[in-house]
């Protein structure tokens, strides 16, 4: 236990760091690492490896996503912004070069191979983005005549040509989504917010209509309930529909832990379908549990940028939560059939290296923006000034 009297770097830090958030994040790491021993076998044994194989990949990458997220939460807000900017641009070079050597997965080029390793460089840049354009909008208010708004739209507009180059459009709305809600927050008026929304609702109806993957995915999603395509492995909807036979298999308390059958014939039960997974071996509670955590972590970020008095701070924890919940969001909608499969992993639950280790900066970061610091405060009226009002009263 750490005593209120200890003056050491930890003790500071224990006593100003915000615990349910961090509890909760810890949470989410370990239940990852679990599910992922009830996940990821089938997979391994069906493209002939170990068949912890990724289970000893996802432990790996588990130490150091502790590190990053336990190391980044002793950070002051400065800090954040310049660790911040610096991955963003290395972030953004990583993105060009991912366009021209990256490798090509189902039509999109969206990693890049560094020291043996596959990166996913559009992980990293998301929460790097939302804090640099946090600060740009917090200056843009604290000196006007710096024009940190039209930076703002710049740099949406370099990530997310990059982005749509790849073509990556789950992180792209995920991204303008986040940009859009600091863009809120920071006071503009409801002119712009309305073109905003109407901005991407058009973007929306132009990918549809001049891109052709798009509109087969949204084709092939609506008819969900036919009976028929979903039936075949490789079509778009099947995996959604035996995500929805897992959640029907395991009922409210589940079949018990490895007696999951959906898993051996979902081909991203380890990815993006292992809550999936979580609904068939531990039941709907347990599934009601891990989005109690989720909404709780969401909520407890958004009160922390509603008492924050900095723009920066409240700006920043606005587009890192909105980040996180739209994520979690999202994915729960793919295994839920509400919306077609975006390839979005669930934060740290879903095993992926880059996914892992960028949602832990993004948790870090959120530690770090939400930690109590000292208030200072002003003498309104200093004592010779209190004096000579007095005397010539």
């Amino acid at each position: 236990m750490v005593a209120r009297t200890d003056r050491s770097s930890f003790a500071a830090w224990w006593w100003t760091i915000d615990r349910v958030l961090l509890a909760g994040f810890l949470a989410l790491m370990v239940t990852g690492l679990v599910l992922s021993f009830a996940a990821s076998p089938p997979v391994a044994e069906r493209i002939n490896v170990d068949s912890f194989h990724f289970v000893k990949r996802h432990a790996a990458f588990f130490v150091p996503a502790l590190l990053i997220l336990v190391a980044g939460s002793f950070m002051s807000p400065r800090t954040v912004r310049r660790v911040a900017l610096v991955s963003l641009l290395i972030g953004i070079a990583l993105l060009g070069a991912t366009l021209l050597f990256g490798q090509e997965v189902k039509g999109s080029r969206r990693w890049i191979s560094l020291a043996g390793l596959s990166i996913q460089p559009s992980e990293f840049v998301k929460p790097a983005f939302v804090i640099v354009i946090a600060w740009l909008f917090a200056e843009r208010q604290r000196r006007p005549e710096i024009p940190g708004n039209l930076f703002a739209i710049m740099l949406l507009g370099v990530v997310m040509g990059l982005l749509v180059a790849q073509p990556d459009f789950g992180q792209t709305v995920l991204t303008v989504t986040a940009w859009g809600a600091m863009f809120f927050v920071a006071g503009v008026s409801l002119f712009w917010v309305i073109l905003l929304g109407v901005a991407g609702v058009g973007g929306i109806l132009a990918a549809y209509v001049m891109l052709p993957h798009v509109a087969a995915r949204i084709d092939k999603f609506l008819p969900k309930f036919d009976g028929t395509e979903a039936l075949k492995p490789g079509s778009e909807n099947y995996q959604a529909e035996r995500a929805i036979d897992s959640f029907t298999n395991g009922g409210w308390l589940g079949r018990g832990p490895g007696e999951g059958t959906v898993k051996w014939i979902l081909p991203d039960s380890h990815t993006d379908f292992i809550p999936a997974v979580l609904g068939e071996e531990f039941g709907i509670i347990a599934c009601l549990v891990l989005v109690t955590v989720f909404a709780a972590i969401i909520l407890r970020g958004l009160r922390h940028a509603l008492q924050s008095e900095d723009l920066f701070i409240r700006l920043a924890l606005t587009g890192l939560v909105t980040l996180f919940g739209i994520q979690s969001a999202i994915n729960l909608a793919v295994n839920l059939h509400l919306v077609p499969s975006k390839g979005m992993t669930l934060p740290f639950i879903s095993y992926g290296g880059s996914s892992l280790l960028a949602i832990a900066f993004e948790a870090s970061c959120i530690l770090a923006l939400t930690r109590r610091r000292p208030q200072t405060t002003r003498i309104a009226r200093p004592i010779e000034e209190t004096a000579l009002r007095e005397a010539l009263a």
